[in-house]
């Protein structure tokens, strides 16, 4: 996954419920056909294949003919690569950044603590009662 536009068939392909729904049931079923996909929605098969293809095209599925069954695999690779890229980069200067100030409150000194003092109109009614 090298380019921004393979990056964004895998945004593109986790961009709608449907597919997401069609990564977790093949992650839970590997190898599953694509009838047992159908199976889990009111589309038609042609609308199933749809989101398949996106998914396919995107890298996030894998697919493998067994005799007239065509078998799903869920592939994670593309989604860590995409965390990858930008943790790494990301995550290393906000990690940075609240490291120092952690290390700022640590070090500042402890607040005084001054005796509580009320407001003079206060001091003035407690005396008067």
């Amino acid at each position: 996954m090298n380019g921004p536009n393979e990056i964004g068939e895998v945004f593109e392909a986790l961009a709608h419920a449907a597919r997401r729904k069609i990564l977790d049931i093949v992650k839970e079923h590997p190898g599953c056909g694509v009838g047992d996909v159908c199976d889990h929605f009111e589309m038609s098969r042609i609308g199933v294949m749809k989101h398949l293809r996106i998914l396919e095209r995107a890298r996030l599925i894998t697919s493998e003919k067994a005799g007239r069954v065509r078998q799903l695999y869920f592939n994670a690779v593309p989604i860590q690569l995409i965390y990858d890229r930008w943790t790494t980069e990301y995550s290393a200067y906000w990690a940075a950044g609240l490291t120092r100030i952690k290390y700022q409150i640590e070090s500042a000194r402890p607040p005084v603590k001054r005796a509580k003092t009320q407001s003079p109109a206060k001091e003035r009614r407690r005396r008067h009662g």
